[in-house]
């Protein structure tokens, strides 16, 4: 089965497919970091304009690259949410529009469920279960995963997550869009410990997330009236330090909560080096394994959704035959369920 996948829920354009039996057959991402870089972050409008203007023309290279035609797709699979409004319902309509003139079906995916499968497309996937920790975007969350739409809710966090407070302190500390990966990049110029930055809900007790007071403290000491610009890469080391300390401590609680040794880390912040690095180490002395997606499918990607549909068909999903463009800006992971099967 030949699945095509659509990503638009921010400011990516990404198209996939995915054979069940040959793998990831091609993929191609659009980024829109050049178009809205001028305003600082991400206008709605022009995103879903943006999606608008490239959907079709990579839907044509990527099919083109897996040497397919429109006729060879079984199936399409959309990001339905969560996301932009504006730009999920054009990913949407694209993929219902395409499999209602093919008379395949369309099924929605969710955003993070994609994010959550997509080190499974690695030459050495995990087993389930494990713990997954998503790191993507507005959304810093443990779970523990024993197959497909099997999720539990372990944390979460309770105001800004991970992705956004490495945004948001990048904005304060006077950095381009996009902020997260700029900062992480200043911060491997300097040295944590120059300054001591709060280490939010460490000994909590339970595993949630808090990261507001951490950029509210990166605030206090550029405001400082004895703050030294000279010291801004010590800064972001120490602010990405008191981050990663955090995930790192929340995700080994929740495997001894558990007793799993496998970790699953997705989402962008999950690209971030000092990320990889710790958690690694943790978890070799630990005996277990940490395992992350492809680093070219960190970020919004169409192979995630390509992959997390034809997983969900593959498992007997049943697909409505009437077209219906679904989209959930706001849709919980935890509310996902395990593939349903049609009623007879």
């Amino acid at each position: 089965m030949k699945v095509l996948g659509i990503e638009s829920s921010c400011d990516e354009t990404g198209v996939a497919v995915y054979d069940t039996e040959a793998g990831l057959l091609a993929h191609c991402l659009h980024s829109q970091i050049d178009l809205h870089a001028a305003y600082g972050g991400v206008v709605p409008e022009l995103a879903s304009r943006d999606h608008i203007r490239r959907l079709p023309v990579l839907m044509k290279q990527v099919l083109a690259q897996a040497g397919l035609e429109n006729r060879d797709v079984d199936a399409v699979a959309y990001t339905s949410g969560p996301g932009l409004a504006g730009a999920l319902l054009v990913g949407a309509s694209v993929a219902e529009s395409f499999a209602l003139a093919r008379g395949i079906p369309a099924l929605p995916v969710h955003h993070l469920e994609g994010h959550l499968l997509s080190p499974l497309l690695s030459a050495d996937p995990p087993q389930f279960p494990f713990v997954a920790l998503l790191v993507s975007g507005g959304h810093t969350q443990l779970m523990r995963v024993r197959g497909v739409g099997d999720y539990a809710l372990l944390g979460e966090s309770v105001d800004d997550a991970a992705g956004e407070a490495f945004d948001k302190t990048a904005k304060l500390l006077g950095l381009g869009y996009p902020g997260g990966p700029q900062l992480a990049r200043l911060a491997g110029q300097g040295v944590a410990g120059r300054f001591r930055l709060p280490r939010p809900m460490l000994h909590s007790g339970d595993l949630d997330f808090s990261f507001s007071g951490l950029k509210t403290a990166v605030l206090n000491v550029v405001s400082a009236p004895d703050w030294d610009p000279a010291g801004m890469a010590d800064l972001a080391a120490e602010f990405q330090q008191a981050v990663v300390e955090v995930l790192c401590a929340k995700a080994l609680a929740a495997l001894k909560k558990t007793g799993l040794k496998t970790l699953v880390v997705a989402g962008g912040v999950g690209a971030n080096l000092h990320l990889r690095q710790t958690l690694d180490a943790a978890l070799q002395q630990r005996g277990g394994r940490v395992h992350y997606p492809e680093p070219a499918l960190c970020t919004d990607n169409g192979a995630m959704i390509a992959f997390a549909g034809a997983m969900r068909l593959g498992a007997g999903e049943a697909v409505s035959g009437e077209p219906s463009v679904r989209i959930r800006p706001r849709w919980p992971l935890a509310e996902l369920k395990p593939p349903q099967a049609a009623v007879a």
